[in-house]
């Protein structure tokens, strides 16, 4: 069943004479939300920005193709996450990174920016996330910043609910012994 919200909003878009009115308003409904979940994935504002925008993007050319299946929001988050990650992965190759000069880069970031919120607590909990596979990071600031069910990650990312458990677990520990070493 779709939530109201998403029924009012497929209906907007679905209608040619508001389809951008619907979009609009669709935008304004996730964008902070989308853009909170990639900045926690890629750290840096600027790049966060250009993976939000290619996420609405994105939307809006396969808007056809929601069925309904899922809410409006797992689905942008879906996509999201994928942007994400294959941003990541090209960001990567085309710098030649390795996991662990990429990891020193967004350390770096957060080291220097004023754009990072959070007293000292905070940073190094950014910073020990960011130490994390980023599979792993996309659980854990999913399930402990977003508070979000196991079951709905699971339709975000196609990871069988068990998977997701072990791999918050995982990634909890490796937290823990990241900040004990600090």
């Amino acid at each position: 069943m779709v939530p109201l919200i998403d029924a009012k909003l497929l209906e907007l878009i679905k209608d040619p004479e508001t389809r951008e009115k619907g979009f609009r308003v669709f935008v304004e409904t996730y964008q902070k939300r989308v853009y909170g979940m990639v900045r926690k994935m890629v750290i840096i504002h600027e790049d966060a920005d250009d993976i939000v925008q290619n996420t609405f993007i994105k939307a809006y050319k396969n808007i056809d193709s929601f069925h309904g299946k899922s809410t409006l929001f797992t689905w942008i988050y879906r996509i999201a996450v994928n942007e994400s990650l294959n941003f990541l992965e090209k960001k990567k190759r085309r710098n030649f990174f390795s996991m662990e000069d990429h990891h020193e880069v967004m350390l770096g970031y957060l080291d220097r920016s004023s754009l990072i919120d959070g007293d000292e607590i905070q940073r190094k909990l950014q910073k020990a996330i960011i130490r994390l596979p980023e599979k792993q990071r996309l659980v854990f600031n999913l399930r402990y910043f977003e508070d979000l069910p196991y079951e709905e990650i699971s339709k975000m990312t196609q990871t069988t609910v068990g998977g997701l458990k072990a791999g918050y677990h995982h990634a909890v520990k490796k937290i823990e012994e990241i900040l004990k070493e600090e």
